[in-house]
């Protein structure tokens, strides 16, 4: 007799075995874990799910995500439900304040023999941080951006999120925190959304890429500086070392890492010092050669 699919009143319940299966695929195909005192969370953000595929339990969505031959697409779209991408443009300004009026300062003179930048936004969800990033360049440079050959490259696991990104195209709520100057320079309202001005576009590129796979990652090259903010909260000590090991090889010596406002690389061992500078969440690189003046870039 076929199992009826729970009707929209119907609660479909997760049990502990089901949520730890979920939880070691979610870690293994993506990094992400899951702590046991979220197992009410996933089964809130995957409930409506198994409604959507007409099924009527988590065994049998277990195996469509396994070994169903539309897994990797399910993947997806199971993780675009069970993650937050909540982001806009100038999100946490201090530390971006602190990147265009400190940081970029010494890197454009340190980098004005080859005029070559490389930036790096891990995790860029929907795009708005490597576009912030670009205004910023794109006003620090002035007329000099012709002569600079700048690299911003966007990443993220979700597919759904970097169409998004290459698009530019954007609702009034991801502008939430962007200045009213900025908008009229860099974006043009059509029917109540925000086109961003090609120029900037152009400054950035996307690439899906799951932060486990070190390979991929690395094929990138190196980076300048490397944005990963809000990515290392959902991630256990092991992928957290990980990330640590692969920001050492892709930043340049004397790169710049910003990581998100409660996320730190203290207890992990990697060669990065923290920049002791309020609202920053910023750490460098530091090199036998490396000069250290109380955390000042």
């Amino acid at each position: 007799m076929p199992v009826q699919a729970p009707s929209s009143s119907q609660k479909t319940t997760m049990s502990a075995a089901q949520f730890s299966r979920l939880q070691q695929i979610i870690f293994e195909r993506s990094g992400i874990y899951f702590q046991d005192s979220k197992k009410d969370i996933l089964e809130s953000r995957l409930g409506h799910r198994l409604g959507e595929l007409d099924m009527g339990s988590y065994d049998e969505y277990i195996m469509f995500i396994t070994i169903g031959p539309y897994r990797d697409d399910e993947f997806q779209e199971m993780f675009n439900r069970i993650t937050t991408n909540e982001t806009s443009f100038f999100r946490n300004e201090p530390q971006l304040n602190y990147f265009e009026q400190e940081v970029l300062p010494v890197l454009l003179e340190a980098k004005s023999a080859t005029k070559r930048l490389r930036i790096w936004s891990c995790a860029c969800s929907s795009g708005e941080e490597p576009y912030t990033l670009a205004i910023q360049l794109h006003r620090s440079l002035g007329v000099r951006l012709a002569d600079w050959h700048i690299e911003i490259l966007g990443t993220d696991i979700s597919e759904k999120m970097l169409k998004v990104g290459q698009t530019a195209r954007y609702s009034s709520h991801a502008l939430r925190s962007t200045a009213d100057i900025v908008k009229s320079r860099y974006f043009n309202e059509v029917n109540g959304f925000f086109d961003l001005d090609p120029e900037i576009q152009s400054m950035v590129y996307f690439e899906k890429l799951n932060l486990k796979d070190r390979l991929s990652a690395l094929r990138f090259g190196t980076f300048d500086v490397v944005f990963c903010r809000d990515v290392l909260i959902y991630f256990n000590d092991e992928m957290k070392q990980h990330c640590a090991d692969l920001f050492e090889r892709t930043l340049a010596d004397d790169g710049y890492l910003f990581l998100g406002h409660s996320e730190t690389l203290r207890g992990l061992k990697s060669p990065f010092e923290a920049i002791s500078v309020p609202h920053t969440f910023c750490w460098r690189k530091m090199t036998a050669t490396s000069t250290k003046n109380n955390g000042r870039a």
